[in-house]
């Protein structure tokens, strides 16, 4: 029997009460006096016009000599069995919001405020399926294995990546252009300006770009995919610094270019620290483009030669010099510094900020902009 059911034509806790008065052969005013409370109290409870109050419970049970939850879980029962039934779509939006930061996205734009059915439509076209259930994660047994280790904040995060690079109109891809136009990106790490270069350059390569700020919790960094012959790029600029910048882009490229996520979005989450690094914890795709884009960021046998006659004693002077023999922003080179030396805080000074350059030239959402796509 369900608990709906039994808690059906529960009768007020008066008729209870009237009933031990009687078996006791009292009067309601006799009740009423040993409770010290107005015969009247006692009349507009047995009559089912007023509820059996935490105090009076406590009292019924010294008068009666039974513990004072008996009448407490009588009043409860009974306000149960008469609370209206909650709105249907309660557990529908739980179950949204239970798997998915619907009301985050609600805030970005993604999907609308509405009533809880049109918002499970929305969900749909949103991932791009044709039944609710069908959204991964939601039913809590993922349809797409693929993704069993992707969160759902990662997973609406990815998603929004695909709707906006889906629309843009973009060059064939070219691999031949992507690797001479990766050979020729230096010129654009001295000065952080030329940071606004980027997306055109990848444009013209045939590669999708799009810059979506993060999600709370989500810690994505960057994401490669391809949408047919066509590869795409995401990044979130969440840590808003040259050196983390150029590292994450030169990473995507690299999967880019050994058409890493084709057949799995290659969502890279924590670029920082270890996981930069060639550990061999890392899998053999991560650690080559962490290779790459280290090497990228600056060269390495120049790293290395640097390295070994400078450590441990590396002046800001020194890096300076280093700077400009290696033509890249000294912010580059401390960001490689910092990671071989695990000394994070160690000249942070030239760790620009970038987004400011970036966004007014790329596809962008976050940070109040919001691009119309078609749901």
């Amino acid at each position: 029997m369900s608990i709906a059911s039994c808690l059906t034509d529960v009768p007020h806790p008066g008729e209870f009460l009237k009933e031990e008065i009687e078996a006791r052969g009292w009067l309601q005013r006799d009740l009423a006096y040993i409770l010290g409370v107005p015969e009247q109290a006692i009349t507009m409870i047995i009559a089912g016009k007023r509820g059996i109050s935490p105090e009076m419970a406590k009292a019924l049970g010294d008068a009666f000599d039974v513990s004072a939850d008996y009448f407490a879980n009588l009043q409860q029962s009974y306000e149960m069995s008469n609370a209206r039934a909650p709105d249907p779509g309660v557990a529908r939006r739980a179950a949204l919001q239970g798997s998915y930061p619907v009301r985050e996205m609600i805030k970005r734009g993604w999907l609308e405020d509405t009533d809880v059915g049109m918002l499970e439509a929305q969900m749909m076209r949103f991932f791009k399926v044709n039944r609710l259930q069908d959204v991964p994660h939601l039913a809590h047994a993922a349809k797409k294995a693929d993704y069993s280790e992707t969160t759902p904040t990662q997973f609406a995060w990815l998603y929004r990546v695909k709707q906006l690079c889906s629309e843009m109109v973009c060059e064939s891809y070219s691999e031949n252009k992507l690797r001479s136009a990766i050979s020729n990106m230096s010129r654009l790490m001295v000065d952080p300006e030329e940071i606004r270069e980027v997306p055109r350059v990848l444009a013209e390569c045939g590669v999708r770009f799009a810059v979506v700020e993060t999600l709370p919790k989500a810690n994505i960094d960057g994401v490669c995919f391809w949408l047919g012959d066509s590869p795409v790029v995401g990044m979130t600029t969440r840590h808003d610094r040259i050196d983390n910048f150029w590292f994450v882009l030169r990473h995507e490229l690299e999967h880019v270019l050994n058409q890493d996520g084709k057949n799995d979005p290659q969502i890279d989450v924590d670029l920082e620290g270890d996981n930069a690094g060639d550990g061999a914890d890392l899998s053999s795709e991560e650690r080559a483009a962490n290779i790459a884009a280290a090497s990228f960021c600056v060269p390495n046998d120049d790293m290395e030669s640097f390295y070994i006659r400078k450590y441990p004693f590396i002046s800001e002077k020194d890096v300076l010099g280093f700077s400009r023999r290696v033509q890249r922003h000294p912010g580059i080179v401390v960001g490689q510094l910092q990671r071989r030396m695990k000394r994070y805080d160690y000249l942070t000074k030239y760790k620009v900020k970038i987004r400011h350059y970036l966004t007014p030239s790329s596809l962008v959402d976050g940070w109040g902009q919001c691009p119309p796509v078609s749901l």
